[in-house]
């Protein structure tokens, strides 16, 4: 499984991606964020440019707010990479560092 964080701009002229926000991969979602729908858009949409199913996404931090940690299964980082260019790997801790 694999994390990473999304800044989500809702009520946009149209659903795409946008850069970068913070360090997080910004993506404009059409969908107001009333009713759970921009997150129902959002899962959509991510779930349609990495060619998995839409369970295979889920909004796992930030439900209710802009910048969101999104769970996916069975995607490699290679991947995510090629779907969304501005991805960077969660930087792992070595033991020497963790003193």
């Amino acid at each position: 499984m694999t994390r990473f964080e999304v800044y989500v701009q809702p009520r946009a002229s149209k659903t795409e991606l946008a850069g970068t926000h913070g360090g997080a991969i910004k993506i404009r979602i059409s969908a107001p964020a009333l009713d759970n729908a921009a997150n129902i858009a959002l899962i959509e949409f991510v779930a349609a440019q990495l060619g998995v199913a839409k369970r295979c996404v889920r909004v796992a931090g930030g439900a209710k707010a802009r910048n969101k940690i999104l769970e996916i299964e069975g995607v490699t980082d290679d991947a995510l990479r090629a779907a969304f260019p501005a991805f960077k790997s969660p930087e792992r801790r070595s033991s020497s560092a963790r003193k």
